[in-house]
């Protein structure tokens, strides 16, 4: 089925989105440029596994006293403001990196005569410990010198001591004395204190500021109770901290266990920056490695994120890291089978995620002995699954009467205990998933996954039909909230669901849970629904904020959808939409407003490692799709993607059917394209097939080493050969 007729049989609404025209090999995406970033960030500059999660603010604010979850997201116990004093106040001009790989963050202001430079960073020197560290710099916009006075605001509701030790200006903020200190070098420790309403604002003494050499003040902030002893040293030492903070990250690698990626331009910084973002997010708990959500709200395990932040770290080689964090879920296992995490019991479809987890972590490893020791778990859980099935039978509510799990919490935008179709198509996804596994490796005594998937997947079919809606533009859809829910009926038309609210789950069932075929009506009322509410290049309104906001990395999801349909420039469309509302360094909010509205905010954790996860995931995907059975090759790959004309490889990346090691470059200046295919030791697949075309300027011209055969828009490829190589050529 071609794009054209796909979304014929859809009733899709593609003339929705202009920029995505074409027969799906090709795309008018934009460029990769931070066009929706939000404008209230956070990001962390922290090392990876460290248990401090510090964050900078987006006004090069230092954030502390991380928000508990009954906290609003901006709630942080201390936060700290550079600037100068003066009339003006500082005019943020941008914000970045030092390079993706190296969070040392540079934000930049402006004031009429100078600009201010900070420099943000951590250390972890032997005999200092764990230090964060600003480096505040003035630097005139003319040749003559200036004198300017820094200024730093301490905004916290603790007690706080000052005082002047041995040339250097310090603050110990509350009982547990976390302590800040100012360099000696250039301004002393001469500083006058004042309330300014809004904090405690340190005015430090006059200097001299010219361009050959711009004013420099280094503050300090010890993160493990270190006294002014441990860290004197470094006050006069900037540019060696500095220094030490690059070399680690120099010698930090995104990748391991022999894998290897190589990336075009903008996607190759996000990949190296969303494998340090996974990682810095990442901490021992409890004496269990955890790859956590995000560094504040969300600094904790939640099961469906962490399916795919665990997918992710495979793919990037922490297969040991990986294995420990697929434990670490599975030990949130209850006395009664289910498995629950911080998304909680009425999350019902964790049980099934976990499930789904187990299994494609085995996949990826190749390694079914961890599986066959869970198999005890995995009954409790299906066993579980059934008894919540069964025990609400008689039960007065939609989801009872039709037989699926009992009304739980939708999650994505839908709260509370309500009657809804994503934990049961989780859940399907894993019990599918775990009895697929199972007859494919042998493993008797888990026929009970099967049995109940079956009877999951007739109830939901026949609940499918009749829960269908008609959108207003015209096409049939299945909502994830039932009709009976009483919010469809809310007298104001503003209170009521959204129709893509919740789809989220959805999206995951068609991939990477594979629960249907391209042409079920399912899945062409998901497509035109996607469709039809994209705004600012991704979905929107899909998740908690119901109107003018959007999700952002529900787009990734979406994204992945619209590539195992076949539709490439919706899915290249989406997914730089997904990057363009990343910040410039490189992480996401969960939740945004739409550029122009007034009445949607901020929700959820920054950085946000799901987000994170997706596009490690995706970027893989355009180059190896694993649809079920079958291996689809450079399905994401078009115009955009060889513009550049630089190469793309991956080496030892993990699938269910082993290892591959590919490479795509262009060969001949440009004007032939060269794939070289290796597969590794694992189960055949049923089917290997690449695109005709490379968008609209390349065109498949034969395969080397395997036998193929064209079939409509794809070929062929023989799928027992282990080596070959394709080529594309240009004009074609």
């Amino acid at each position: 089925m071609n794009r054209r007729n796909f979304l014929q049989s859809a009733g899709s609404v593609a003339a929705a989105v202009p920029q995505a025209q074409g027969d799906g090999s090709s795309s008018q995406a934009g460029a990769i440029d931070f066009r929706y970033a939000p404008l209230n960030s956070q990001t962390a500059y922290c090392f990876p596994d460290d248990h401090q999660k510090s964050l900078i603010g987006e006004r090069g604010e230092l954030r502390y006293g991380h928000a508990p979850r009954n906290r609003p997201l901006g709630y942080f116990t201390e936060v700290v403001e550079f600037g100068l004093l003066g009339m003006e106040s500082n005019r943020l001009i941008s914000q970045s990196l030092e390079a993706p790989g190296t969070p040392i963050i540079r934000t930049r202001f402006e004031r009429p005569e100078a600009y201010v430079d900070l420099t943000t960073f951590a250390t972890n020197e032997p005999e200092e410990g764990r230090v964060d560290n600003v480096i505040l710099e003035v630097r005139p916009k003319s040749a003559r010198r200036l004198r300017a006075a820094p200024q730093v605001r301490i905004q916290t509701s603790k007690e706080m001591a000052l005082k002047s030790e041995g040339g250097a200006a310090q603050v110990r903020i509350g009982a547990s004395g976390a302590l800040f200190m100012a360099t000696r070098a250039g301004l002393g420790a001469r500083w006058a204190q004042q309330n300014d309403g809004r904090g405690l604002v340190l005015t430090f003494s006059t200097g001299k500021a010219s361009p050959d050499l711009p004013l420099r003040i280094l503050f300090r902030f010890p993160q493990q109770g270190q006294d002014i002893e441990k860290i004197r040293a470094g006050l006069d030492a900037p540019d060696r901290l500095l220094e030490s903070a690059r070399e680690y990250w120099r010698n930090w690698s995104a990748f391991a266990s022999g894998v290897e990626w190589r990336m075009s331009g903008r996607y190759h910084e996000f990949l190296i920056a969303c494998a340090r973002n996974i990682l810095q997010a990442r901490e021992v708990r409890d004496g269990k490695l955890t790859f956590q959500v995000g560094p504040t709200v969300y600094r904790g395990l939640w099961v469906v994120d962490g399916h795919f932040l665990l997918e992710s770290a495979r793919y990037l080689g922490y297969d040991a890291e990986a294995q420990q964090g697929l434990e670490t879920t599975w030990a949130q296992q209850d006395a009664d089978g289910g498995v629950y995490a911080s998304a909680g019991r009425a999350h019902l479809k964790d049980t099934g995620i976990a499930i789904f987890t187990l299994v494609r972590q085995a996949e990826l490893a190749q390694d079914w002995s961890y599986m066959r020791r869970m198999q005890p778990n995995i009954l409790r859980a299906v066993r579980c699954l059934r008894d919540l099935r069964d025990k609400k039978s008689t039960a007065d509510n939609a989801c009872a009467r039709y037989g699926l799990l009992p009304p739980g919490m939708g999650d994505g935008g839908l709260g509370g205990i309500r009657p809804e179709f994503t934990n049961t198509l989780w859940v399907m996804a894993g019990l599918r998933a775990a009895a697929e596994a199972a007859r494919a490796q042998g493993i008797s005594g888990l026929e009970e996954a099967g049995t109940l998937y079956t009877e999951l997947r007739a109830a939901f079919q026949n609940a499918a039909k009749q829960e269908m809606r008609t959108h207003a533009a015209g096409f049939p859809y299945l909502p994830m909230l039932m009709k009976s829910d009483a919010q469809w009926s809310a007298p104001d038309e503003w209170d009521r669901p959204r129709p893509q609210c919740g789809q989220w789950a959805l999206s995951h069932a068609i991939y990477p849970g594979v629960l249907f075929d391209s042409a079920d009506p399912v899945v062409r009322g998901h497509v035109a629904l996607m469709q039809e509410s994209t705004q600012e290049d991704v979905p929107a309104e899909t998740g908690w904020i119901f109107h003018e906001g959007l999700w952002t990395y529900n787009a990734a999801f979406v994204a992945h959808m619209y590539l195992w349909a076949g539709l490439a420039d919706w899915a290249r469309l989406t997914f730089h939409g997904f990057l363009n509302h990343a910040s410039p360094t490189y992480v996401w909010r969960e939740e945004q407003p739409l550029r122009g509205s007034l009445v949607a905010g901020y929700v959820g954790d920054m950085p946000h490692n799901w987000a994170s996860a997706e596009c490690v995931l995706y970027l893989r995907h355009m180059l190896a799709l694993e649809d079920d059975t079958r291996l689809r090759l450079l399905e994401g790959i078009g115009d955009f993607e060889v513009a550049a004309g630089e190469p793309y490889a991956i080496t030892n990346s993990p699938t269910r059917f082993g290892r591959l090691t590919m490479t795509l470059e262009p060969e001949r200046r440009g004007k032939n394209w060269r794939l070289r295919f290796t597969r590794g030791r694992g189960p055949a697949p049923s089917r290997v097939t690449l695109p005709v075309r490379l968008g609209a300027r390349l065109a498949f011209a034969g395969i080397d080493g395997a036998t193929f055969q064209r079939d409509g828009a794809q070929v062929a490829v023989s799928p027992e050969a282990g080596s070959w190589s394709a080529t594309y050529t240009a004009g074609a």
